[in-house]
């Protein structure tokens, strides 16, 4: 890649989640040894942002996200775009072939299956040949599951010798709040569904991610309903992030050659408890679930509409501080020998520790030697060992394993 003015730009810095990761790349990292810039299509907003987060040696460049031109000037300045403009199926598709284009790599914190498909269908081949890194889902979606499972690989690998052909993830505590624009992308999700028969098929599909004519397995639909799951001796229900976190993980395993094996199988869900206790938690922790899924333009979906935050809208500082997560992922392995791993952050999931491990994501590909890989890419497979290093050293991740003698 030719020399650039910038390493990164953050594409949307001041949206909700675009101004957290531009405070933390400032706080973190300052100007030091980083070109960065901050960027918009309102240059008084961004003045505003600069001014709360950061000092005026910050630049400001202001785009359009449908002017082709403005959006193809900002990219061709920069060596990565940071994108947390969403919803992405609404204006992000321009600022992907514009990176093509100029030969820029990209990251940002998607969970819009329907558009993801789209950008592999049209643009993967394209960045294969021109040697570009495509990288959605480097935020909570879908970060943990997979550098979850590719740092079980490879610890299995490196003390074992064997892989696991089955991890069955379970959320085991979570606090966070929603943004406005999370949900924004979570209803545009629902209405293109709702309204094209084959993004339906797409999003019900576990392989809808994988590349075409491998898009089956042995996985099976994700969880809809009240199970007793036995491997945690815990009621489970589902988890909101499995369709987008399953699909991640299994294009990763496709990607790299069926690294995981093709027998390789993995799911998601929330656990609530062991018991009565367990199974009441459940009944009244699946009611939210069902009532997101409203149909769009049903009365039910109006309330939520009125009641959840508006774009720019989020969890204050004390939330986003007081928030964590705790995965645990319960492995076999072909011999029958198990184990355990746990993956934990820091913050509240969807913001606070997002904005870290998008920021460090863009910092990876912009300076961190990297696998060959190109094209649209998962996180484990563009980025691998440089970002599990960055998301432990940085970004308040923890990742561990405990494995069975046998």
């Amino acid at each position: 890649m030719s020399k650039r003015e910038f390493d990164i730009i953050i594409w949307g810095s001041t949206s909700f989640t675009g101004k957290l990761v531009s405070e933390y790349i400032y706080s973190k990292y300052g100007n030091s040894g980083i070109n960065w810039a901050m960027g918009g299509r309102n240059l008084e907003k961004l003045k505003k942002v600069r001014e709360q987060i950061a000092d005026k040696d910050v630049p400001i460049i202001v785009a359009d996200s449908f002017d082709n031109n403005s959006i193809i000037s900002m990219v061709s300045r920069t060596k990565v775009i940071c994108s947390t403009v969403g919803p992405y199926s609404l204006y992000g598709s321009i600022l992907v072939g514009s990176c093509l284009e100029t030969h820029t790599h990209y990251c940002d914190i998607t969970g819009e299956v329907q558009w993801i498909r789209k950008m592999i269908d049209k643009y993967h081949e394209k960045g294969k040949s021109k040697k570009i890194k495509i990288v959605h889902t480097c935020g909570f979606d879908s970060i943990p599951s997979d550098m979850g499972v590719y740092f079980i690989q490879k610890e299995l690998k490196r003390i074992k010798g064997k892989l696991a052909n089955k991890i069955n993830m379970r959320v085991s505590g979570i606090k966070g709040g929603i943004s406005g624009g999370t949900y924004a992308s979570l209803n545009n999700v629902m209405k293109e569904a709702y309204n094209d028969n084959y993004i339906f098929k797409i999003l019900s599909n576990p392989y809808g991610l994988n590349p075409t004519n491998e898009m089956d397995g042995p996985d099976g639909k994700e969880l809809r309903s009240i199970i007793y799951d036995n491997e945690s001796n815990n009621w489970t229900i589902p988890f909101i992030m499995a369709g987008i976190n399953t699909k991640v993980v299994r294009r990763s395993n496709a990607l790299s050659n069926y690294s995981y094996g093709k027998d390789f199988k993995y799911s998601e869900a929330t656990l609530t408890g062991k018991g009565i206790k367990g199974r009441i938690n459940a009944i009244f922790s699946i009611i939210p679930l069902a009532i997101v899924g409203a149909k769009p333009g049903s009365i039910v979906k109006k309330l939520l509409d009125y009641f959840l935050p508006k774009p720019g809208q989020g969890p204050n500082k004390k939330m986003r501080e007081d928030g964590f997560f705790n995965l645990r992922f319960y492995i076999s392995l072909k011999d029958k020998s198990k184990a355990f791993a746990k993956v934990t952050g820091d913050m509240d999931p969807g913001y606070g520790s997002t904005s870290k491990m998008l920021a460090e994501s863009a910092l990876c590909l912009a300076f961190d030697d990297l696998p060959t890989s190109s094209g649209i890419l998962t996180p484990s497979v563009a980025m691998g060992d440089a970002l599990l290093k960055r998301l432990q050293e940085n970004a308040g991740l923890n990742f561990s394993i405990k494995i069975s003698r046998k």
